[in-house]
This record gives structure tokens, sequence and C-alpha cells, in this order.
């Protein structure tokens, strides 16, 4: 177990520093010279050729990235050119509100997904599998703004029983902060409910024909032993792989949600960036963005050997 986590912990920091040179080098090559947009209306020769000294943008390429690299390993992002403010302190305030916005719609995903693949695979052909292929192909098919819109309109305008925009700390009322945060849940969360039916049903269907299943059945083990106990397990590497993946595309993803639903997240914070050429908040953005499909990944990793030694021991290898 030792040997298989420090293999993959040694993996992901190779992928977290080749990164941050890709991320460095994009911003870099982004059109339009940074110094433009620091100097803000104050446009002189004087003041921009003391905005390049001041940063040290006439240093070349690698002496800048290795500045920015001694200064993001404690936590100084640089500043925000929009708002004079740390970029750390922004993600910081943003990063919180995605990230409970991703764990709720990753709460509904699993228990809709699985338990309706389940349900679709131990009924097939039933009645109950046509309603969860239905809805799930339903759940894929519906564009996200569209979906926000309409539950709006619906729960938050015709029936308000939610609210439709802004967001309230969960320490600060519990309650109201729910009411703002289960439409966009739903609109975020349905997408992926639909995938993870879809791949847990078809990882069940071939458990369920398996041999060990048919030995479990010999042996005279209840259903439930036999679905949850066995069958269930053995799916359950292919489901995670898929909420692994998906869970990064739910943090970069809550884009189109949260600027539908006003919620001042990471989402927002990265189209404010990209509109107004902060690339300092740009580049801590996609650099925690990064970081964070490194992490999910190597949580999966971790998720495997726990579900299937098997996997362990041959990655330890």
């Amino acid at each position: 177990m030792t040997s298989y986590l420090f293999t993959r912990v040694r993996q992901s920091f190779i992928t977290l520093v080749l990164v941050s040179m890709v991320v460095f080098a994009g911003i870099r090559a982004l059109p339009g010279d940074p110094a433009l947009a620091l100097a803000g209306e104050e446009r002189s020769p004087e003041a921009l050729a003391a905005v390049r000294e001041s940063y040290g943008l006439n240093d070349n390429i690698v002496v800048q990235y290795g500045r920015f690299i001694g200064h993001a390993i404690t936590g100084d992002l640089g500043t925000s050119s929009r708002t004079g403010l740390p970029v750390s302190d922004a993600i910081t305030a943003a990063l919180p509100i995605t990230l409970e916005l991703a764990a709720l719609s990753l709460l509904l995903a699993v228990t809709v997904g699985i338990g309706a693949g389940i349900v679709a695979a131990v009924r097939r052909g039933k009645p109950e599998e046509w309603l969860a292929n239905a809805l799930a192909l339903l759940g894929l098919s519906i564009p996200t703004f569209w979906l926000g819109m309409v539950l709006v309109l619906a729960f938050a305008i015709a029936v308000p029983v939610f609210s439709a925009s802004g967001y309230v700390p969960f320490g600060t009322d519990p309650i109201d902060n729910l009411r703002r945060m289960v439409l966009p849940a739903i609109v975020l969360g349905s997408g992926l409910a639909a995938v993870v039916m879809r791949q847990t049903r078809a990882a069940m269907l071939d458990s369920l024909s398996a041999d060990y299943v048919r030995t479990a059945r010999a042996k005279g083990l209840s259903r439930r032993e036999i679905i949850g106990g066995h069958a269930l397990r053995n799916s359950l590497v292919t489901v995670v792989t898929v909420l692994g993946l998906q869970l990064g595309h739910l943090i970069s993803g809550a884009v189109v949600t949260e600027q539908i639903f006003v919620l001042p997240g990471f989402g927002k914070l990265t189209i404010d960036a990209v509109f107004t050429r902060d690339y300092a908040t740009l580049q801590g953005v996609v650099l925690c963005t990064s970081a964070a499909y490194i992490l999910i990944n190597l949580l999966v990793d971790v998720a495997y050997s726990v579900i299937d030694p098997r996997i362990r021991l041959g990655g330890a290898r």
C-alpha cells in the first residue's frame, strides 16, 4: 500500500510541476501587454517602465517562472490588477462557494445515479429500466442554461419555494443557504446523475452475469447480499472513475450555473478575470483548477486500492 501511494503521489507531483509550466507559459502567450493592464489609466512610457520593473516583467521567462513558483508555494499568487487585492484572498473567498455547489451536485448525482443504475440493471427489460433510461437521456440532453431558467421560473417565481440568486454562507443561515443552493445543485448535478446512472447500469449488468455472482447464488446467498456485497462493489471501480473525472468538470463547469444564479463563486471569478484581462487572477484560477484535477485523480487512485486490492498490488509493481 505504501509503495502504491508513493508512486501515485510522485506522479501527481511531476504532473503538477508540468502543469504549472504550461499555465505560466500560456498566460504569457495571451495577446496584450500585462503592463498595460497593471498600469491602468497611467499609460505614459515612464509609468509602463515602472510597472515592468516593479513586477519583474523585464526579466527572462525562466527567472519569472522561478519567482512565480517560489511565491505560489507560500500561497502568494500575485495581486489582482482589477481590485488591487491579493489573488489568494479572492480565491479563498470564491472557492468554498463552488466547492459547496459541487458537493451538493455530487451528492445528488451519487444518490440518484447509483440508485437508478442498480434498479435499471436488476429490473432489466422491465418498466423501471425504461423509466431510468428515459430520465438519463433527458438529463444528458437538456442544456444547463435552459434547465436553470426553467427551474427559476417554476420554483423561484411561479412557486417561490427557493431563491433564484445570491448566496448566504451556511454558517450564517443554514436554511437560507440551502434555499439558494438547491436549484443550482439540481442544474449542475442532473447531467452527472445521468452519466453515473448509465455507467452503473452497464457495470452492474457485467457483474451480475459474472461467474462469482453465479457461485454466490449457488451458495444460497440472499439477493441483497449478492447485489450489494458482490455485484455493486465490483462495479464501483467504473463508477468511481466517472465520478473522479466529472468532479473536476463540476468545479470548472460551474461557470454557467453560477452566472445563472448569480453565485459569487469560482466561475464568476474566472469570467471577471477573463473580461478584465486580470492576468494574475486568471493565472491563479487556472493553477488552482489544475491542482484540483490532479488531487481528485490521486484520491480516485486511492479509492481504487480500497475497492479492489488487485489494483493496489498491480500498481505497486
